[in-house]
């Protein structure tokens, strides 16, 4: 496909008050793109769209509500006359623990906004991204093809994030339009801090991968990165690159490392602790 020139596109991005949204829509806006910043709160929402300018908008939408999103969709139609790309990018985390310790009211919660609500802001936005030859972003994670231990719903919602974009690029090749998946390994962005470097489990488990992979990026890396990915129509978006190896061998690599993790008797005696968490609060965070 020809190169995706963003210079007087409409886009919208959710999750964009802060972190991986915020950091998109500046550089959307900064290459010339009119911009609808999207997250839960009206009043973090604005203060966002200033920061992003260039006449952007902020909409307070929950991802989890099909009305909300398309009312928000319809803000772009009505404000800038379309919409021409979505970046489905809001997401949340909870603390480490097993499946068996993750209370179902959190293990549910993570699906309905990281799964159900990318289905539900590119639902109500496919219609102009058809009819405009548009570009979709779906914000998936390493953990679409990583072992998800201790993170189940979080793995489980992001590897299905990963086969909605991957769908979504060969369904929308007739109309002209496209998509990205996008997979971030450790941005630095507050839900990092707070589901990760808040605890001392995740950092065990983490310490044991290789040095490359753990490289933690600005969240501007990450913006730049997708908007790169937007304008070449790119289908994958990976950062750190160092993940590239893992996700092109993921056939090879994941069965072998599945198979040591069971042995290792550090990954076991962390699953152990996670799995005492059983009847303790696992909040989630954005």
């Amino acid at each position: 496909m020809a190169r995706f020139e963003l210079q007087g596109k409409v886009a919208l991005v959710t999750g964009a008050a802060r972190g991986i949204g915020l950091a998109t829509a500046t550089e959307l806006a900064r290459k010339g793109a009119r911009v609808v910043v999207v997250d839960l709160d009206q009043e973090a929402a604005d203060r966002a769209a200033e920061v992003v300018g260039s006449g952007a908008v902020g909409v307070a939408a929950d991802v989890t509500d099909r009305a909300a999103m398309q009312r928000a969709v319809a803000v772009a139609v009505e404000r800038f006359g379309g919409l021409d790309v979505v970046v489905a990018n809001a997401g949340i985390a909870a603390r480490v623990a097993t499946a068996r310790a993750t209370p179902s009211e959190s293990f549910e919660r993570i699906l309905d906004v990281n799964l159900n609500g990318v289905w539900r802001t590119v639902e109500a936005a496919l219609p102009q991204v058809v009819a405009r030859r548009g570009h979709v972003v779906v914000v998936a994670s390493i953990y679409a093809f990583v072992n998800g231990m201790g993170t189940v719903a979080y793995a489980m919602s992001k590897a299905g994030v990963e086969q909605l974009g991957r769908a979504l690029r060969v369904e929308l090749a007739q109309h002209g339009a496209s998509a990205s998946v996008a997979y971030f390994g450790f941005i630095d962005t507050e839900m990092v801090h707070r589901a990760i470097d808040a605890d001392d489990e995740v950092g065990a488990l983490l310490g044991l991968l290789p040095r490359p992979l753990l490289r933690r990026l600005a969240p501007s890396v990450a913006g730049t990165a997708i908007v790169r990915g937007i304008e070449r129509r790119r289908p994958r978006v990976i950062r750190p690159r160092a993940w590239v190896a893992w996700s092109v061998l993921r056939g090879i690599v994941n069965p072998v490392a599945d198979r040591l993790m069971e042995r290792d008797a550090r990954i076991q005696g962390a699953m152990r602790r996670v799995d005492a968490r059983e009847g303790e609060e696992q909040p989630t965070t954005a």
